[in-house]
C-alpha cells in the first residue's frame, strides 16, 4: 500500500515537471467539458446560447464555436438526429443561396458557412472554420443532437 502512494506521488511530481517545463503534455490530457448533449452525439447544439460543439465519446474535441439558428416561423427543430450527407458547395434551390460546407443532419436543415448576423430559414449557420471543422469531421450516421 505504501509503495503504491509512491508510485502515484512520484508519477505526479513528473507529470508536474513534464508540464512545467512548457511541453506539449498537457494538450494530450483530454480536457472535461460540460454540454446539454447526450454523450454518444458526435455534434451538439444548443440554441437558447447559440452554441455548438463536436465530441468524441463523450469529450468535447471542438468548441464552443457561436451560431445562428433559425428564425421565428423557420425554428431549427430539437432532437436526436443523424446525419444523412454533406456537400461542399451546395446551392439552396429554395433560398438561392450558396451552403458552403454543408452538413445534413434533418432532411433539408444542415450546419454550414452563414452568416451569423440574424436567424435562418432553419439551418445551423457557423464560421467559415467551424463549418469547415465539421465537415470534415461528421459523417453520415454519425449522431446529432439539438437541445433550447
Amino acid at each position: 500500500m505504501k509503495m503504491r502512494r509512491i508510485a502515484a506521488a512520484a508519477a505526479g511530481v513528473m507529470m508536474a515537471l513534464v508540464v512545467g517545463f512548457g511541453t506539449t503534455a498537457t494538450a494530450q490530457v483530454p480536457q472535461v467539458s460540460w454540454t446539454p448533449c447526450v454523450s454518444y452525439a458526435k455534434a451538439c447544439v444548443q440554441l437558447s446560447t447559440n452554441q455548438a460543439w463536436l465530441m468524441n465519446n463523450g469529450w468535447v474535441t471542438y468548441g464552443p464555436t457561436p451560431i445562428r439558428h433559425g428564425k421565428p416561423g423557420y425554428e431549427t427543430p430539437p432532437g436526436i438526429f443523424n446525419v444523412t450527407f454533406k456537400n461542399i458547395n451546395h446551392w439552396s434551390t429554395i433560398y438561392d443561396a450558396p451552403m458552403p460546407y454543408s452538413v445534413f443532419f434533418n432532411g433539408g436543415i444542415a450546419f454550414h458557412q452563414g452568416s451569423l448576423d440574424s436567424g435562418s430559414g432553419g439551418c445551423v449557420r457557423m464560421t467559415m472554420e467551424a463549418a469547415q471543422t465539421f465537415y470534415y469531421t461528421l459523417q453520415p450516421g454519425d449522431v446529432v443532437h439539438v437541445v433550447w
